[in-house]
């Protein structure tokens, strides 16, 4: 996928990382990011996921973006997880954030089935809050309290692949607007009501065996 500056000139390219990519990987967030990691955790990515991780060439073949994503093991509802995306500031407001997003998300989708999409970003910073919201349609689904090392607060977001917009919007003032949550809620109580009472058994008995499920295995 190509990105191009004003005038329609060529200039960098979004593919997917590969072993030699990831010393860069590792730069980058180091230069763009507080949350850093071991070397041996983006291998761990790349081996485990390599259809997930996503980078951004410019036209001398540096590395200048990426996103780290991988697949959580969860059986009952299958979903990918943003562990890391990051920008140089020299190349940021060209849209690379949000195709490497877009690349990663529809293999999570395509390649693995995943119901949606999770990450976490810092409460403090409004210009990714703004992204993952406003661009790329996710919602806070949680408040993390002290999640990150300085003890800094975390928005749990999440994005549905089916367009479920059950979570929270952040405000200019920092407060959540839950009202699309709350009309999700009221709407499946007022479709669960039309339903025949052997319907709503049927799910009442899937859900309760989903949750045995999830007991079992946290044990």
């Amino acid at each position: 996928t190509g990105v191009t500056r004003r005038g329609g000139r060529f200039k960098m390219l979004i593919r997917r990382g590969n072993v030699e990519d990831l010393l860069s990987m590792q730069a980058c967030n180091l230069m763009c990011l507080p949350e850093n990691y071991q070397m041996k955790y983006y291998f761990y990515h790349i081996l485990s996921w390599p259809q997930l991780l996503y980078v951004c060439e410019d036209f001398d073949g540096k590395i200048v973006g990426y996103v780290l994503a991988k697949m959580e093991e969860d059986a009952a509802e299958p979903h990918g997880h943003i562990t890391s995306l990051a920008v140089l500031r020299s190349h940021r407001k060209l849209g690379i954030a949000t195709r490497l997003m877009r690349a990663s998300q529809a293999d999570m989708q395509q390649i693995f089935g995943a119901e949606y999409v999770s990450l976490h970003v810092r409460r403090s910073n409004a210009a990714a809050t703004h992204l993952y919201q406003t661009t790329l349609g996710f919602r806070v689904n949680d408040i993390e309290a002290k999640y990150y090392a300085d003890n800094e607060d975390a928005y749990d977001m999440r994005y549905y692949f089916d367009k479920r917009l059950h979570g929270g919007k952040v405000q200019e003032d920092g407060s959540i607007d839950w009202s699309e949550r709350e009309e999700a809620e009221v709407n499946k109580k007022e479709s669960n009501n039309d339903k025949p009472e052997k319907d709503k058994k049927e799910e009442g008995d899937a859900e309760k065996s989903d949750a045995k499920k999830k007991k079992k295995k946290r044990r």
